[in-house]
């Protein structure tokens, strides 16, 4: 082309950018410039789209260097542009300040910012533009869409659904918003994060057309409160009504047959992902790592793991913490020492692994390295890692020290755990005073709770306070009439049986009682249990 003008340099840039090549693009860029040209408002929203997608905020920055260089009013279109290059990368405050400098925002102009504050995880700041958004709509002229609510839906998922999303809900079906997918999806997920599977599955039965993205959501949504089951029906109902699984589909549904430590589903599953041609997402293959692990088949966990091209930081934090849990601690320590060879930064989940590797070894010292390190990448404990070392220092017969740390933990208020740990092994250790105070902990949050009062009689029995433990066990008593059964269940030649504390329905009850008394009175004969200390009658 003899004479190239902008016209067609911004059309090359659009070809280019178009595949995210930002660095060629802004080459091209380059030499538009050498050529002496002036880039026009076109070319520079093309270069600031190439530079949200491609997530390179530095690049974002220089290009807006470029734009107040160039001293060429922007119009509407290039600000959103910088807009949401800023907000999608997590600049928020220089967001604002690119909002607030358009004349006449656009609904585009809202929705970008009401977008980077939902990803950002500021539910309150989404809600303020959102009420701005609709204070000014009479005079602007402008009315929020589906993208608008299904941005601002997503950003009070954190928060509490009776205060924003349900009055969300009801101006979603006042404006006729509810059949669409965007918005339903946003308030399937926002509900599923309050814990309200009800309102949920209401949602998704009023969506007329429901495509592939709403059935994962109830999929991954029930998976994620434990509700493994209708994980699993939701998912063979995605499939019965004809839509393609895809790797957060199937990954869910895994996630869902590992918590039910169904391994035989899981297998099923693993088939479908060969099938559908996902053994590379890093995704599932975390999931089915996961998933055997588990299910006690370390081998089949291994071979999945090994046979995964460059494994993310969640498919070895799953593998680390598959062979902790089944005390090989070399392996668990092995890994980890590979995974930080190939260039990984540890994360509080790598951690959690590492440590409760250490307290299933019980290798205090280890423990103890890991904790400094954990200090050294500048990772703030949380409760599972507290939980971890004190388990580790209580079963070291550290009680002191265990009780020093949960003191000085953020936790020691509010969690029930680890004082109840410390107290176990007060009644190994045989330390009343201490096994007291750690009761007393635990009783002032939940005053009910039946496994430390267990416990309690459990320590009184350990130093003979006989009067004590008659007392605590008629407390359990009242209190076990309030609770409602357990359930437990076992999978036998493909039929899963289901058993609840005092129920006399399953056919096999009798013959389960059996093996029961024939069990017990094995142990009784080879000294292994002494049922008089253990509470064993009680149960």
């Amino acid at each position: 082309m003899p004479e190239r003008d902008d016209v067609a340099w911004n059309s090359i840039l659009f070809s280019r950018l178009d595949g995210c090549h930002l660095t060629h693009g802004l080459k091209l860029y380059s030499g538009m410039i050498r050529e002496g040209l002036t880039p026009t408002a076109c070319t520079f929203t093309i270069l600031l789209s190439a530079c949200r997608k491609a997530g390179n905020l530095d690049a974002g920055r220089l290009v807006h260097a470029h734009i107040i260089k160039s001293e060429s009013p922007p119009d509407v279109p290039l600000q959103n542009a910088l807009l949401d290059v800023y907000a999608s990368c997590g600049e928020l405050a220089a967001a604002e300040l690119v909002f607030d400098r358009i004349d006449a925002p656009d609904l585009v102009s809202w929705n970008s910012l009401m977008a980077g504050f939902s990803d950002n995880g500021d539910g309150y700041k989404a809600m303020e533009a959102f009420v701005r958004l609709k204070m000014t709509s009479s005079a602007s002229g402008l009315c929020p869409d589906e993208y608008t609510y299904a941005a601002v839906v997503s950003s009070t998922a954190a928060l509490p659904s009776s205060s924003y999303g349900e009055p969300l809900h009801g101006d979603v079906n006042k404006t006729g918003w509810a059949d669409s997918i965007y918005v339903g999806q946003a308030l399937i997920g926002m509900y599923f994060a309050n814990g309200e599977p009800l309102m949920a599955e209401r949602v998704f039965r009023g969506i007329p057309f429901k495509d592939v993205v709403i059935w994962t959501e109830m999929v991954a949504g029930h998976c994620r409160i434990n509700e493994a089951e209708l994980a699993i029906q939701y998912f063979y109902g995605m499939v019965k009504e004809g839509h393609k699984t895809d790797g957060f589909s199937l990954s869910s549904a895994i996630k869902a047959s590992a918590f039910l430590t169904t391994i035989r589903q899981g297998e099923m599953f693993h088939g479908l992902v060969l099938k559908a041609g996902y053994e590379g997402n890093s995704g599932v293959c975390g999931s089915l790592v996961d998933l055997y692990a588990k299910n006690g088949s370390l081998e089949s966990s291994r071979l999945v793991f090994d046979t995964t091209q460059n494994p993310d930081l969640i498919c070895w934090n799953t593998i680390i913490g598959g062979y902790g849990n089944h005390g090989n601690s070399q392996a668990a320590f092995s890994l980890f020492g590979r995974m930080v060879e190939q260039g990984l930064q540890p994360d509080h989940v790598t951690y959690i692994s590492l440590l409760s590797t250490c307290s299933h070894c019980g290798l205090l010292e280890r423990g103890r390295f890991y904790w400094f390190c954990m200090m050294i990448d500048r990772i703030s404990p949380g409760l599972k890692h507290y939980t971890c070392m004190v388990k580790l220092l209580s079963r070291a017969g550290l009680l002191r020290e265990a009780e020093e740390m949960i003191m000085n933990s953020p936790f020691r208020e509010s969690s029930t755990e680890l004082w109840r740990i410390l107290l176990s092994s007060c009644v190994v250790d045989k330390d009343l005073a201490m096994g007291i105070s750690a009761a007393n902990q635990v009783l002032r949050i939940e005053p009910e709770d039946i496994p430390t009062h267990v416990l309690l009689s459990n320590l009184y029995a350990s130093v003979g306070s006989w009067d004590a433990v008659v007392e605590m066990r008629r407390k359990i008593r009242s209190l076990l009439g309030k609770k409602e059964p357990g359930l437990s269940w076992t999978s036998l030649r493909n039929v899963v049986h289901v058993f609840s504390a005092d129920d006399d329905c399953h056919p096999s009850v009798e013959h389960c009682r059996d093996e029961l008394i024939r069990l017990q009175g094995n142990l009784k004969g080879s000294e292994i249990l002494d049922v008089s200390d253990s509470g064993l009658e009680l149960l």
